[in-house]
């Protein structure tokens, strides 16, 4: 098919350039007819083959694959944060009565029952606080020594007195402060919508 559709369209070139020879008046018309039938016959041809050809199938897309959503994460109960803080307390008057002795009114007592009340307090208080906990001192030095406070100290001191400048600084130390390097709040795993567990439970003795 290429080898003919070549040789048709050099004869037609060969036909139209025949007619600017002279000479080759007389058979113009042969010569336009002879072109216009090999130029229809090109154009034949390629529809035959176009229609000869197999239609080309497109490939269909890939389906998108669909990544499966997390399953939505648990609502955080609320209150959360209170329950926590009522954990805490509630093990400070577990071991060391500490609401007991907050909500008595120590008026009516004398001083050596409120001291001898005191320590049990502090004993039972201070086991419950180390479980949750780990407390040092922000200062090495003792208190109403000299010590030097640098400029970029932040939150870890408190700067009382006569101050101006920005540091460093050189002062007697009156508190050695605090900090916590371990916390471990009790987690509440049971709470009713917004509902706050107790600090202590009503005890009844039942007879």
């Amino acid at each position: 098919m290429k080898n003919k559709a070549l040789i048709a369209g050099i004869l037609i070139a060969i036909f139209n350039g025949l007619l600017f020879v002279p000479g080759f008046e007389a058979y113009g018309t042969y010569l336009v007819a002879a072109a216009l039938a090999l130029a229809l016959w090109l154009v034949l041809k390629a529809l035959t083959v176009a229609d000869s050809l197999p239609a080309i199938e497109e490939e269909p897309s890939p389906a998108p694959v669909s990544t499966p959503e997390p399953p939505p994460a648990p609502p955080a109960p609320k209150n959360a944060a209170e329950a926590e803080v009522i954990a805490v307390i509630s093990a400070l008057q577990s071991k060391g009565r500490l609401v007991d002795f907050l909500m008595d009114d120590i008026s009516k007592y004398s001083d050596a029952q409120v001291g001898a009340a005191a320590r049990v307090v502090h004993q039972g208080c201070k086991g419950a606080f180390e479980e949750f906990f780990s407390v040092e001192a922000i200062a090495a030095e003792s208190e109403g020594a000299t010590v030097s406070v640098p400029a970029n100290a932040g939150e870890q001191y408190r700067l009382v007195g006569s101050v101006s400048g920005e540091g460093p600084f050189s002062g007697k130390l009156v508190h050695k402060g605090w900090k916590a390097s371990r916390v471990n709040l009790p987690r509440v795993t049971k709470s009713e919508a917004g509902a706050l567990p107790p600090i202590a439970p009503a005890q009844v003795e039942i007879k």
